[in-house]
């Protein structure tokens, strides 16, 4: 069953009720590798609670979208994507306050664009999540993303359209932070919820197409995000009002990532790329935000 156009767009989802605690800020923290020295008083609020903890801005990423009552979800009738063949595309979260350390959340889901980029060269799908606290209403972040469903195209969509992506400077970074990942890392990560098979089981990672398991693509944008977090934002998540990134090419867990930025006033422009295998640009066309 190939992508019906009228059919996806319709799809989405409101009131998804949902609740995160902090044992999930902290297992998140922990696998996009804050708390590797555990002596490091300023990565330690990120995972110990008890001198109040701070919440690492992506954690939006995973927050459980939970479910909404089935009056309020409209799910294809007509279309089937290839799940195996999906990897992420490109991804904005806007805050429009910082992240409690719990709290329950309800959420809104749309599709945004489908974009076609020929048989044999896959499908792009734009969607967006707005989430808000449940209780007082207050909206939490907005994230647009985009995935590569890299078995679907062909369907007679346009190839054109989606958010505009960030060009980078073309100076030199002003600063540049190497960010370590284990070799088990992607099973750490798993645990804040993406279990997909493609990034924990060899055989299927070979089957897809890869020589090994591949870090989740949100995983190496949380460690951009450990980046600049740990430098230019000074440690401080509520001064990060958006993050924007690019996925170009996976990263393999134990790899480093080189995350070169350039400041501009509030702006951060952010790059990374893998030092194990120079040259091969993983993240692109980062952009930050900072109060």
């Amino acid at each position: 069953m190939a992508i019906d156009y009228d059919d996806m767009m319709q799809s989405g989802a409101t009131g998804l009720a949902s609740r995160y605690d902090e044992k999930d800020v902290m297992l998140y923290a922990l696998g996009v590798g804050m708390g590797r020295d555990p002596l490091d008083e300023k990565e330690l609020p990120f995972v110990y609670e008890n001198n109040g903890l701070k919440v690492v801005p992506t954690f939006a990423s995973v927050i459980n979208r939970g479910e909404a009552p089935p009056e309020r979800q409209r799910m294809p009738q007509k279309s089937q994507i290839n799940f195996a063949m999906v990897v992420d595309g490109e991804r904005r979260i806007t805050f429009h306050k910082p992240l409690p350390p719990k709290c329950e959340v309800t959420t809104d889901e749309r599709m945004l664009a489908i974009l076609d980029k020929g048989e044999g060269k896959g499908a792009v799908l734009v969607q967006e999540r707005a989430t808000r606290e449940a209780g007082c209403g207050d909206k939490l972040f907005t994230i647009v993303t985009s995935i590569f469903a890299r078995g679907d195209g062909g369907f007679g969509g346009s190839p054109e359209g989606g958010p505009a992506l960030h060009i980078l400077p073309e100076r030199a970074p002003d600063l540049v932070k190497e960010c370590d990942t284990r070799a088990d890392q992607a099973l750490l990560y798993a645990l804040s919820g993406d279990r997909n098979p493609l990034h924990r089981d060899p055989a299927f990672a070979k089957m897809v197409g890869f020589p090994r398991p591949i870090l989740h693509g949100l995983c190496s944008y949380g460690t951009a995000c450990r980046a600049v977090l740990s430098t230019l934002a000074e440690y401080q998540p509520e001064r990060i009002k958006q993050f924007d990134v690019r996925f170009s090419k996976p990263v393999f867990p134990g790899e480093t990532l080189v995350v070169e930025m350039w400041k501009d006033g509030a702006t951060i422009s952010y790059r990374a790329s893998v030092k194990e295998r120079p040259g091969t640009v993983v993240l692109n066309n980062g952009l930050c935000l900072l109060d």
